[in-house]
């Protein structure tokens, strides 16, 4: 089946996945493409609508990123938001310069005209501005729809070629009635319907893994127990039945008791065929005199594939390696859209060794985690899965700053495991995106009893979030954040001081390695 699809061209935006998002919560799909997508490619692809991301850049720095000048006369509706808007407005011959002092945070914006972008908003709005470049006269033909008192063009339109542009940003929460823009645009500029469904897109992977794996394929799946690689196991299961086995893979840097619940969960409860091989002395000694963040996810990646390669061999003959691979580990791992720059390596993205003779079945790739839960429902996943918090792929060795050792790891499971009964006991864990201990490469003085300690230091991490590429920190309960302390200092000896991280992401990340 071939949806109706808007194209977003990606200039770099630390939102750019949120406006896909976004069209993807009002049933539109959404696809990122580069920037330089041709004005023909558009075409080619039967877009519905194509949107300018915003950007870092300014249009006067050198080798500013520039569309192909064919989409605004493409034959489709266009939407320029922030640096998209400037781009619009300096290829149809606008005047774009620099703001006299950059717009960063909430703005007031008055509506113009309540009609097309705007239909069904209020003429005073309250919105999320990022930009230090302004729209000082909009191109010929254009109404300016909106203004601000920092901008006196926020909001511009050529109803008659179908080109929009908005120069604050409708796909992040702080902006208000910002859903209702980008559905003005999807459904009543474009036309699209609204036909990308989490059950059309079971049926139609299932289809492409069998179409993918054929009729005599074998496919093994690394599962961790988590919500992604389970949804990845079941779609690959509902495709080819018992020629998938599932292999788990005990590396050490797991939660307090998650080995013996994940073989528990998923041989008895979900009748998936599983293997599973314990290489956590692998795992753990691999890693032995490893402080540098990169090096350990390497590490853990290489280790990972020799296991995998070994447990495999061991079995029988394999041609297909699933994994549950989600568009934000391709994000923030590698530049595959646009000048976004990588984060971080992610152990389940960028290929297989070519020793391996595995091909890659990812079947979750363009699904953000939010997504992923609502097909986990669709597939008849009971909340205890489809609720499980994110946990790393290299797992506790991102939340141990420094070496990793089987003392460090037996502290941080301890004390991570207090914080996730207590914000369980609060009625919490659903709330929150990520709730989780992070160990600290330092010790610091303190008194229990009448003695002297010089301990480890424990940091706590919460933070909401709908997908994980921007997260706020959770404002969690002092009376929570007390009894996490005490039990964690009471309860785990060699921890004598407990933090709490109020770092929201961006400028941070989630994890903090």
């Amino acid at each position: 089946m071939t949806h109706q699809t808007i194209l977003v061209l990606d200039f770099g935006s630390q939102y750019t996945q949120l406006i896909a998002r976004r069209l993807r919560e009002l049933s539109v799909y959404s696809e990122i493409v580069p920037f330089s997508t041709s004005g023909e490619a558009v075409r080619a692809r039967g877009a519905a609508g194509v949107i300018l991301s915003g950007g870092p850049s300014s249009l006067s720095d050198a080798g500013a990123p520039r569309c192909d000048p064919a989409i605004f006369s493409c034959g489709v509706p266009v939407l320029g938001i922030c640096y998209g808007m400037q781009e619009m407005t300096a290829a149809l011959g606008g005047d774009v310069g620099q703001a006299p002092e950059r717009e960063y945070g909430h703005a007031e914006v008055t509506v113009r005209e309540q009609s097309g972008l705007f239909d069904g908003v209020p003429n005073e709005i309250r919105v999320w501005a990022s930009h230090g470049d302004v729209v000082n006269a909009a191109p010929p033909g254009f109404s300016v729809v909106a203004t601000s008192s920092n901008a006196p063009v926020a909001g511009m339109t050529h109803a008659a070629r179908r080109l929009y542009a908005l120069l604050f940003h409708p796909e992040v929460a702080h902006t208000e009635h910002g859903a209702r823009i980008l559905a003005n645009f999807a459904a009543g500029i474009c036309g699209c319907s609204g036909d990308w469904t989490m059950a059309s897109f079971a049926d139609e992977a299932t289809a492409r893994i069998r179409e993918q794996i054929g009729v005599r394929g074998r496919a093994v799946c690394g599962l961790s127990g988590g919500v992604d690689s389970t949804v990845a196991a079941l779609l690959v299961h509902r495709a080819i039945g018992d020629r998938l086995t599932c292999i788990f893979v005990d590396n050490g840097l797991l939660r307090l008791n998650e080995a013996a619940q994940v073989e528990e969960r998923f041989s008895s409860r979900m009748s998936l065929p599983l293997v599973c091989e314990d290489a956590s002395e692998q795992f753990v000694g691999a890693l032995a005199g490893v402080t540098d963040p990169e090096r350990k996810r390497k590490i853990i990646g290489s280790t990972f594939i020799d296991v995998f390669e070994s447990v495999a061999a061991r079995l029988g003959s394999f041609d297909f390696l699933a994994q549950g691979t989600l568009y934000p580990d391709v994000i923030e791992s590698v530049s595959i859209v646009g000048p976004s720059a990588a984060i971080k390596s992610h152990h389940n993205v960028g290929g297989l060794p070519e020793r391996l003779r595995f091909s890659l079945v990812e079947p979750l790739r363009e699904l953000f985690k939010d997504e992923v839960r609502q097909l986990g429902r669709e597939l008849g996943l009971d909340d205890e899965f489809v609720w499980r918090q994110p946990f790393p792929g290299p797992g506790l060795a991102v939340r141990i700053l420094g070496e990793v050792t089987p003392r460090r790891l037996d502290l941080l499971r301890r004390a991570d495991a207090v914080v996730a009964e207590e914000v369980r006991r609060a009625g919490l864990y659903r709330r929150l995106w990520q709730s989780f201990a992070v160990l600290l490469p330092l010790r610091t003085v303190g008194v229990m009893g009448d003695e002297r300690t010089y301990e480890h230091t424990v940091a706590i991490r919460a933070v909401e979030s709908r997908d994980g590429m921007t997260a706020d920190w959770a404002r969690l309960p002092f009376d929570l954040l007390a009894t996490i302390s005490s039990r964690i200092v009471n309860e785990v000896r060699g921890i004598n001081r407990v933090v709490y991280d109020i770092s929201s992401k961006p400028p941070s990340t989630i994890e903090w390695e």
